[in-house]
């Protein structure tokens, strides 16, 4: 049974008072950087969630690691949760402040630290952006593929193990972060793994950390890998006459190794949105938005093979996108699918899911998800990274009707319940948050729950670092 979406019968709500103490030394230290004026605040007590929750009671902007030493140290002394904050981006209610506390904006910290381009690894403080990084270091040949579609932080980007349109062939921050900087629950600064691509020196802290969800540490410091930027990139388009032909079209790609960089599904809803948003002329059809990564030989070979494959199920208008700003116009409208999908039904609020499965059960999955939102009767946009078995349903809602929020919720948890029938999880990248918890007992199991409470007591022994978040202590 998923955790209640009516957040103020939740158990983890119950905010502790910000003592006067603290925010003397807060205001002492940090001067105009601590903000408690009431639109600051409710600026980070918001993300693309669908909850609605009381804002954090002061907000720091931290520009170094020993600012967010400060702060963590001041929150372990009086028993003050902090919550850092990247951009406000996540989909399952990561930033809200649940108990109360301190909000951590870490968006000053946005250097470039180190580019070592022999080694292809890249040192970037946590408020740099995946797209600012790119820009940063377009000139040495070298790019970070990872792409989850909105421009988050890589700090946040760390903190949810995110993955993207990319994924199929690049994997996701899991393989992609080498070491850490992490500010501890008692203010103090480490650092976990190096630039070397292996390691067997003891605990892998670095992967405890990527995924925690800023319930463990805040992440100051990322070390990444990174990749040449490929002679060749190639986009398409195709049509289908139905989500099961596209999506039986992609099991074939990767079942028959086609090196594919990027292939994405959008069904007809979302098509019909982004047409609408970035005034495109797109068959307004089940959708794959394809790319191919390699030298002009080895892209051309790749998108012929999948316009064969295409085709014997269906698969029609198969367009080329070559140059960079046609690829670019195709795959902005592509990062623009949950703007677009919002001007659907003005005034809604999207409740926003994903899952991901087994590829050989995907179509299984994604079948009767569709049926049962087409019986339910309300607005949904579907896309999906679909090359690694991972895709996102959101159901439009009316915030001012209880019974839509009801329907959207059931819709979720029989989603949900499916991937895991097939032996997939309850998230794919979004993360648990606040919206998934009772979805990971069912995945994990109440023993593993308990070990993972068990980690996060001995590395966060007071229960400051974002309570309420992923599970309750």
């Amino acid at each position: 049974m998923n955790a209640p979406h009516d957040l103020a019968a939740w158990p983890v709500l119950k905010p502790r008072p910000l003592p006067a103490a603290m925010l003397e030394a807060l205001k002492a230290r940090f001067a105009d950087r601590c903000s408690t004026a009431k639109a600051v605040r409710e600026q980070h007590g918001r993300d693309e969630s669908p909850f609605d929750v009381p804002p954090p009671e002061a907000v720091v902007f931290a520009e170094s690691n020993e600012d967010v030493a400060a702060v963590v140290a001041l929150a372990s002394q009086h028993g003050v949760p902090v919550i850092p904050f990247g951009v406000g981006s996540s989909l399952e209610g990561h930033l809200l402040a649940v108990q109360g506390g301190v909000s951590i904006d870490l968006s000053r910290m946005n250097q470039v630290l180190r580019v070592n381009a022999e080694d292809q690894t890249v040192t970037v403080q946590a408020g740099v952006t995946r797209m600012q990084l790119n820009r940063e270091i377009k000139d040495t040949g070298l790019f970070f593929p990872i792409d989850p579609g909105a421009d988050a932080t890589l700090g946040g980007m760390t903190a949810t193990r995110a993955s993207g349109t990319n994924a199929v062939r690049y994997g996701t921050m899991r393989e992609n972060v080498l070491g850490l900087t992490v500010v501890t629950a008692e203010g103090r600064i480490i650092k976990t793994g190096t630039r070397a691509r292996k390691s067997s020196a003891g605990y892998d802290l670095t992967r405890l950390f990527v995924g925690s969800e800023g319930t463990l540490g805040v992440m100051t410091e990322i070390t990444l890998r990174l990749y040449p930027i490929p002679e060749s990139i190639t986009a398409a388009v195709c049509s289908f006459p139905s989500i099961d032909a596209a999506v039986q079209t992609t099991i074939q790609i990767i079942q028959l190794g086609v090196p594919i960089a990027r292939v994405e599904l959008l069904d007809a809803n979302t098509v019909r949105a982004v047409n609408a948003h970035d005034k495109l002329t797109l068959r307004e059809a089940p959708m794959l938005l394809m790319e191919f990564h390699g030298s002009p030989a080895s892209t051309a070979e790749q998108a012929q093979t999948v316009q064969e494959i295409a085709h014997d199920f269906g698969g029609q208008a198969f367009e080329w996108a070559s140059t960079p700003e046609e690829r670019t116009r195709l795959w902005t409208a592509r990062h623009h699918a949950y703007f677009a999908a919002l001007q659907m039904k003005p005034g809604c609020r999207s409740v926003t899911t994903d899952t991901c499965v087994p590829i050989s059960r995907l179509a299984e999955c994604i079948n009767a998800t569709v049926a049962e939102a087409d019986e339910a009767g309300l607005p949904y946009f579907l896309v999906g990274h679909v090359g690694d078995g991972n895709f996102h349903m959101g159901y439009l809602i009316d915030p001012a009707k209880p019974e839509e929020r009801e329907t959207a919720e059931r819709l979720n948890a029989q989603l949900v319940a499916r991937a895991l029938a097939l032996e997939g999880t309850c998230t794919g990248e979004h993360g648990i948050g606040l919206h998934k918890q009772g979805f990971l007992v069912n995945e994990a199991g109440e023993d593993a729950l308990d070990l993972m409470r068990a980690i996060k007591r001995a590395l966060a022994p007071r229960a400051i670092l974002h309570p309420g978040n992923i599970f309750s202590l």
